[in-house]
């Protein structure tokens, strides 16, 4: 029988699943900066904004990832030689007043494979977050959307302050790090475990103010749609083709917002439910693990496992797990020790993709013998212990500097709280703690201090939530799964009434994980490509069932 840690390894090397929203409210909001394209509301604001129309891409040949990106090596060819190409766009710092400061917004791009005379346009991704790097995601991504490349070109960018554009820094990475393994995200003592916490967000946002206060006024998401309208543009497109992951689809609704004329063919896939404001979203938000994690304890019963008799034991030894070891840690063969937060860590993120289910049973079953080295592999690979971003933390390990690390968790951290004009403070946190207590004993306190994140940010955030009706825009395909624990089935319905009548069109997955698409699932995609490739949209009420598994998995 393979080892425990073999076992996780190969769960963790079965999906190429992003790890969109964790333990904080992943639904940012907007700033409405009206409906049209020039950004400055003048003619005077028109013509400044014309010179960034008039510039032209200089694409050239990928280099490796920047630390800041995450690092690593440059992008493989693709399998019939097609190269990756990188370029960076210059766009206002402040879409208000064009005529200021510019900044660089880095893309990348694989030309479409098909014949040129079947050629659509560009494919603009956005994988979720906020704060991940498109630039390196859609290279490592690109198997799944191999057959859109025979129609599109395949593009993607960091969006400001993600990565090389612009990337915000707040923390050191070191002294962050070793700030959060200190600090208890679910503080249950009403005072100095909680006055840590309070202290914590509070040397984030001066370290945030210090290292990147120029540009953290202007790293919203309604900036961010602008930049991709003048994408579009430079990219040769009359109209936006888009897929948007999580994030992505917040952004693509405040897109449409924004230029419902310049709509294209529009998928968004894990939709985020724009009614709600963060408080809102996250109480939905443990609802919705909650469910997943139910789901996994019914299948764990199915294999027979040792974790409980049924469902509701295996919920309560969970909880008792996760207070048990937050109370004493575990130590580990490395030396460290395994604690409740990353065991909360760990589940949280194996709950992405239920490919990583047979890795969560097997650490499960580990620490209840007393070991606890799986579980903590599956925290640190997950990308989940002390992170509030989007997919997997990666970092450059060829390097010992800690500023040469991805800014993914400050990118998070900036965008959302630049978007929301929510910022709780310990009192409404503990006014609200019952109802997400009742909702998930399991999930629910982490999320509800997660709002605290943007207590004492140093710019004033916009809307309790963003602004997507986009009456006159061509159909939008929302893809909701009714499994997803971070962006909950009902977000995709919202979605679509927000957006308006004739505008959002549905598909259900009746699957597991966070999002369809990368699922895999044969239904999912073939309605996916139908309406990208050739304009189909799927039948009112259509649905995707979940396909067989083998057996044991």
């Amino acid at each position: 029988m393979p080892s425990a840690r073999a076992i996780a390894t190969a769960a963790l090397l079965a999906t190429a699943t992003l790890l969109s929203c964790s333990l904080t409210a992943c639904a940012p909001t907007a700033r409405d900066g009206g409906r049209g394209g020039d950004g400055g509301g003048t003619a005077t604001g028109a013509q400044d904004a014309d010179r960034f129309r008039e510039q032209s891409l200089d694409w050239k040949d990928c280099p490796a990832p920047s630390p800041v990106q995450g690092g690593g090596e440059a992008p493989a060819p693709l399998p019939d030689g097609t190269r990756w190409q990188c370029t960076t766009m210059r766009t206002p710092l402040d879409w208000k007043k064009p005529s200021g400061e510019s900044i660089g917004i880095e893309l990348i791009r694989a030309r479409a494979g098909g014949d040129t005379d079947d050629r659509i346009g560009s494919l603009l991704f956005n994988f979720g977050g906020p704060g991940g790097s498109g630039v390196t995601t859609l290279p490592a991504l690109a198997p799944d959307y191999e057959k859109l490349r025979s129609r599109y070109d395949l593009v993607s960018f960091d969006p400001r302050g993600v990565g090389d554009s612009r990337g915000v820094r707040c923390l050191d990475p070191d002294a962050a790090e070793e700030a959060e393994d200190e600090v208890d995200g679910t503080p249950d003592d009403g005072g100095d475990e909680t006055d840590a916490l309070v202290e914590l967000n509070r040397l984030t946002a001066a370290a945030c103010e210090k290292n990147s206060g120029d540009v953290l006024p202007y790293v919203g998401t309604t900036e961010a749609a602008r930049d991709m309208d003048l994408m579009r543009h430079l990219l040769g497109d009359e109209k936006l083709h888009y897929f948007g992951i999580s994030y992505g689809t917040e952004l693509g609704g405040v897109y449409a917002h924004l230029f419902p004329g310049n709509v294209g063919r529009a998928v968004l896939d894990g939709v985020v439910d724009p009614t709600r404001d963060r408080v809102e979203e996250a109480l939905g938000q443990a609802g919705g693990f909650q469910l997943a994690f139910e789901h996994f304890a019914a299948w764990c019963v199915e294999q027979r496992c040792t974790l409980g008799e049924d469902t509701e034991a295996i919920v309560d030894a969970a909880v008792e797990l996760e207070a048990d070891l937050d109370e004493t840690p575990l130590p580990t063969s490395d030396g460290s020790e395994l604690d409740g937060d990353e065991v909360l860590s760990a589940i949280t993120g194996s709950l992405y993709s239920r490919s990583f289910w047979p890795a969560l049973l097997v650490g499960l079953e580990a620490v209840t013998d007393g070991d606890g080295d799986v579980l903590a592999d599956l925290a640190e690979a997950l990308g989940q212990h002390g992170t509030g971003g989007d997919s997997d933390d990666t970092t450059d390990e060829n390097t010992d500097d800690p500023a040469d690390e991805s800014n993914e968790n400050d990118a998070f951290r900036a965008i959302t709280c630049d978007d929301s004009s929510d910022r709780y403070t310990v009192a409404d946190v503990e006014a609200r703690m019952p109802e997400f207590v009742e909702t998930s004993p399991l999930f629910g306190p982490g999320l509800a201090w997660s709002a605290l994140s943007c207590a004492g940010w140093p710019v004033p955030g916009e809307a309790h939530h963003p602004e997507v009706s986009a009456p006159g825009a061509a159909p939008i395909m929302l893809v909701g799964n009714t499994g997803d624990p971070a962006t909950p089935y009902r977000g995709a319905a919202r979605m679509a009434e927000a957006l308006g009548e004739g505008v959002g069109f549905e598909l259900t997955y009746r699957g597991e994980g966070h999002g369809a698409f990368d699922s895999a699932n044969a239904c999912v995609r073939d309605a996916v490509h139908a309406y990208l490739l050739d304009g189909k949209l799927p039948g009112s009420g259509a649905v995707c069932e979940p396909e067989p598994l083998p057996e044991g998995k």
